[in-house]
């Protein structure tokens, strides 16, 4: 390996911790399909507990879920993102991304839609008020529901019925966490600084309008996990459930 090879492939890794995402207009981007170039970028990357995601016009960075010296824990999850008070609220706002991610990631028509109009707050929040009603009942029934995921269902339906409902804006333009406007405003805010999502409309109706670089973390990384399908099918309500297998 030259030192050549090793200045470039260095060049590309780290523009890419700097900036995640680099895209086919970049010089890197050409850079880093030499094939030794690109072989010690991976080798960088595996040795940092990284992973590159190449899609035809992107190459992205994202921390492998353990064994990263970039990882970070809750506490520093909370050190950084201030607006998640406890691990209870850490746990929802994955529910209310994961609500988000499986709303998207249906078809290639939700696909279209979901890039052309996004999808408002107030459309999110009566989804994950939906999906949390329905695990409310399936706990009435099977009190060790979530325990096999190991998800804590009792805590998240729990924080999210007993947080105030909005009865306008407030949420949004005060950035009211404590309410669920204001909570989903704040999960959303947290894929908007990973620069995944955009988000239009701040001061009237709100919306995300998801980035191709969140479909091709979907497409070439998160179909490579079985948590994350698990999560997707939990992520149904009764009535879709119903609606896919209408003979029932």
């Amino acid at each position: 390996m030259n030192a050549e090879i090793i200045k470039k492939a260095s060049a590309v890794y780290f523009s890419l911790l700097k900036e995640k995402v680099i895209g086919e207009t970049s010089e890197h981007f050409q850079t880093y399909f030499d094939p030794e170039v690109r072989q010690t970028v991976l080798l960088l990357a595996d040795e940092s507990g990284t992973y590159i995601i190449e899609s035809p016009r992107r190459i992205q960075l994202v921390v492998q879920p353990t064994g990263s010296v970039f990882a970070t824990n809750f506490t520093h999850m909370k050190e950084k993102h201030r607006q998640i008070e406890t691990k209870k609220h850490f746990h929802l706002i994955s529910v209310v991304i994961m609500s988000f991610l499986a709303s998207i990631d249906r078809n290639q028509a939700a696909k279209i839609r979901t890039q052309r109009e996004g999808i408002s707050f107030y459309a999110l929040e009566r989804q994950v008020n939906d999906l949390v009603m329905n695990w409310d009942s399936i706990l009435k029934t099977q009190p060790t529901f979530g325990e096999e995921e190991r998800i804590d269902m009792k805590e998240v339906v729990t924080t999210w019925k007993y947080m105030e409902v909005d009865t306008d804006d407030y949420g949004v333009k005060k950035g009211n966490r404590r309410t669920r406007i204001g909570f989903i405003t704040t999960a959303m805010r947290l894929l908007e600084s990973e620069g995944l999502i955009v988000i239009l409309d701040r001061d009237d109706i709100p919306k995300a309008i998801p980035k191709n670089e969140l479909f091709d973390r979907i497409e070439y990384l998160y179909y490579d996990y079985d948590r994350y399908e698990m999560f997707k099918k939990l992520m149904k309500t009764e009535e879709e459930e119903h609606a896919e297998n209408p003979s029932n």
